[in-house]
């Protein structure tokens, strides 16, 4: 499971982005000052860190030079006219920056992206049956390659990503189609019924009542 920390003082907006995360399927720790984030980033193990540029007690510049060395990438979050500031995280190493107010469907593109290219999310998985090369794109059952629709294949890993986790339609669509799910849209259940008959699924890729889908893993 990836872990991501998100340090914001604006506690209003950390909440917004752990429970939006979560949905996502990732593990999230919220801290509101550049001193608990210290403490936590040298005591915790984190993928990826979300840091705002204003913070109380420790400035975002001034933890970047601490997490440098540790090779953890970082998305700065910094404020809408902030400019110098976006240019200044990137020199000192941030790899990439959202600015705020921001989208939901933003804030998951731009961590996705990010876990991408540090491929964290590239490794050999073999699950329900499946084994799945994310680098080659190539899904297998029993040495037999199952030939994939590319929404069918993203769909396919966000459930192996995520196993044994509770995933809302909503973020489905977002993570798949890359947009926001229409009232009464259909899309999403049709794309889980045509997986599931190709890749053997029937029985563990379950629907979730009121949320969406689940991938059980451990029965």
């Amino acid at each position: 499971m990836i872990n991501i920390l998100i340090v914001e003082d604006e506690i209003s907006i950390a909440k917004l982005m752990k429970m939006s995360l979560k949905r996502a399927g990732y593990e999230c720790d919220c801290v509101y000052d550049g001193e608990e984030a210290a403490d936590r980033i040298g005591t915790g193990k984190y993928d990826l860190i979300l840091l705002d540029v204003m913070l109380p007690k420790i400035s975002g510049f001034e933890l970047m030079e601490y997490i440098r060395p540790m090779g953890i990438p970082v998305i700065f979050i910094t404020a809408k006219n902030a400019v110098a500031d976006r240019v200044k995280g990137l020199r000192m190493g941030a790899e990439d920056y959202i600015v705020k107010p921001f989208e939901i469907i933003e804030l998951l593109a731009r961590v996705d992206v990010v876990l991408r290219r540090y491929r964290l999310s590239d490794d050999i998985i073999d699950i329900c049956g499946l084994h799945i090369d994310p680098q080659a794109m190539r899904v297998q059952r029993d040495g037999k390659e199952i030939p994939l629709t590319k929404k069918e294949y993203d769909l396919l890993l966000l459930f192996a990503r995520n196993p044994d986790t509770a995933l809302y339609r909503e973020t489905i669509y977002e993570r798949v189609w890359g947009g926001e799910l229409e009232y009464g849209s259909k899309a999403v259940d049709l794309l889980v019924q045509r997986l599931r008959k190709k890749v053997g699924w029937n029985q563990v890729l379950k629907a979730v009542n009121k949320v969406g889908y689940r991938l059980e893993v451990r029965q």
